[in-house]
Parts: structure tokens; sequence; C-alpha cells
């Protein structure tokens, strides 16, 4: 079994960045890189996951298989002053490695959310490991993390939902094309409740007016359809009719399907999104400082508390399971509870 001091997991913990993590997988015995590879495959073209989970499953799987066969991203091997060879890729791999790998994580500081998020990725990898014959038995299905702390997301009241609203309608007042632009996404996200990739990954023909709904192509390649208001529709309208014009020609048609558009005429991509709610949110009085997935929180709690069922929201959001949606209901049971300490005169 490998053993590393605290020091050495907390360099392989910081490694996770995408420097570190290239630097980690080259030093990999060829087996493992090789396994790597074709695991990745797997993710994107058979289960159509998104860049950005394949991204997360393949680091853990790099920081476990770094883990197993004691490389670090330098390409030593640690405790031995010979290099790794080109040994099985998942020689010794057992429910003993994967705790000891968890274990000091743990020890470097990781959190029980993170650990518990590397434990499923390590089980979804194993569980692909056996059914393909890389491995005889699956040691994962005996993995048991420790369960995450579900923290309550921070979300906008519906006052401060509507100061938001109104401070970017009256920067698009001005008709400038980005403030036109930044009015629509913001409008459209808080409508929706979609994630930022999919908000990005929408194009003109996505947009049905005449039922008032957007299609969108959610996680694992599912499509669904999510209505909007009337407050969205005249947002997206005045920036389809008088702002997208003027940046579509920027760009020569390079993006000429994408709904939201960049400065340069380009596809609008996640971080620009996330700058404009940061700055958005950043001007409502009292509001936590949040991005696009606080305005998909904030959507969802208001729903809730305006009668919503459970089942509808969750299909609105995309959630696989039931569970994730569930969480929406703490968020309301807390609002409740303060609700009541003010005003009841036997709440304490």
């Amino acid at each position: 079994m490998s053993s590393r001091s605290v020091p050495e997991v907390e360099r392989g913990v910081k490694a996770r960045g995408r420097g570190g993590l290239v630097r980690l997988r080259a030093a990999l015995p060829a087996s493992a890189g090789e396994l790597v590879d074709e695991y990745e495959r797997h993710l994107r073209l058979e289960r159509g996951l998104s860049a950005h989970t394949v991204r997360a499953y393949v680091g853990d799987v790099v920081s476990l298989l770094g883990f197993l066969h004691g490389v670090e991203a330098a390409g030593k091997t640690v405790g031995d002053d010979e290099p790794a060879g080109d040994v099985a890729a998942l020689a010794g791999l057992d429910v003993g490695e994967l705790r000891a790998w968890l274990a000091e994580q743990h020890k470097a500081g990781v959190s029980r959310t993170t650990l518990s998020r590397r434990a499923a990725a390590a089980r979804t990898f194993t569980a692909w490991a056996r059914r393909v014959g890389k491995l005889e038995q699956d040691p994962g299905s005996r993995l048991v993390a420790p369960r995450p702390h579900r923290t309550l997301p921070g979300v906008l009241r519906p006052e401060q939902a509507e100061q938001l609203m109104k401070a970017s309608s009256a920067g698009a007042a001005e008709r400038d094309p980005v403030a036109l632009r930044d009015h629509a996404l913001l409008e459209l996200l808080y409508a929706t409740g979609v994630r930022v990739a999919e908000l990005c990954g929408l194009d003109v023909g996505d947009v049905e007016f005449g039922r008032r709904v957007i299609r969108v192509l959610g996680k694992g390649g599912k499509e669904r359809t999510v209505p909007f208001g009337v407050p969205a529709e005249k947002a997206l309208r005045s920036w389809l009719d008088d702002g997208r014009p003027v940046l579509a020609e920027r760009a020569g048609g390079e993006a000429a399907e994408a709904l939201f558009l960049g400065v340069r005429g380009r596809r609008l991509d996640p971080r620009s999104v996330r700058r404009v709610v940061h700055d958005g949110v950043g001007s409502v009085h009292g509001a936590v400082d949040m991005g696009p997935h606080g305005l998909r929180h904030s959507a969802a709690t208001h729903l809730l508390e305006g009668g919503a069922d459970l089942r509808s929201v969750q299909e609105l959001l995309g959630h696989a399971t039931l569970a994730t949606t569930q969480l929406y209901t703490h968020v309301t049971v807390e609002r409740l509870k303060a609700i009541h300490d003010r005003s009841h005169p036997r709440a304490r």
C-alpha cells in the first residue's frame, strides 16, 4: 500500500489544478495513462457527459492512479529511487487502497463533500473497469465515504430578484447591445433556472416565442423544454431585434446560430455570464454574492415558495433524481422557521 506524508498529499491536492493534473497524468505508467484515455473516451462518447463533468471524473481517476502507483506530478515514485515502470494499470487496486487514498486526502484537509464526490467518482470508475474486463472484482462496490454536508445555497429574496431585474432593465433602456444582452440573459436565467452551460449552449432556434419555451440540452445529452415568462420574452425580443445583430456583425458568421454572443460576436462563454451575474447581484442591496448557479437556486426556491410541486421543479431544472431537488425544500423550511420565530408570539 502506498504511504505518503501529509505535505506530499497536500501537493497532490494542489496539483489538481489543470496544469498539475496534466503533469500528473503524464507521469503515470504507460498502461495507466492508456486506461485513463480509454475511460475519458467512454465518458465523453458513450455517456455523453459535459466537458466539466468529464474533467472532474478524469481528474479524480488520475489522482487515484497516481496514488496507487506512488507517482507525483514530477514523475517520481514516492519512497523509491526507481521510476514507475510500465506495470499493470490497476495492479493492487482493492478497497484498502481506495480507503487509503481517501484517508490521506482527509488528512490533507479535503472537505467531506469533496471526499464524497471523489469516492463516487472512484466507484463509477471501478464499476466501468470491472464491466470492460480491466478488473476481476469491483472494489468500489465496498467503498463507503462520509456523507457530504448539504449546505443551504445562498438565494435572493423575491424583492432582491426584482431589484436585480429592474437595474438591468434600466441599463438596457439605453439600447446598448451588451446591456440588452445582459438583461436578456439575467431574465432568462432567473425565469428558467437553467445551468450556465445550458444557457451558453442555446441557439436562436431553441427559443419558441409562440409557446414561450426554450429547448435545453442538459446533462447526459438529455433535452428538456422549459417555459419562461413575459418579462424574459420582452428582454429576449429586444436583444434579438436590437442587440444581437450589432454583435453578430463582428464575428463574420462564426457564431451565426448562438443565442447569446460576446463582444466579439462569438458564442458567449460561461465565464462571461458569471461576470455579468456577479456584477448585477453586487448592485443589489443586502444580496449575497452569487453566480449563475445562485440564480438557479433562487428560481427553484421561489417556485416552491410559490406553490410549485417538487416533481415539476425537478423536471424544470433537469435533475436526474428527486433527492437533488429536495435540497430546496430545506431552504423554504428554513425561511418558514425564520418567519415563525419573528412572528409567532409563542415561538420563543
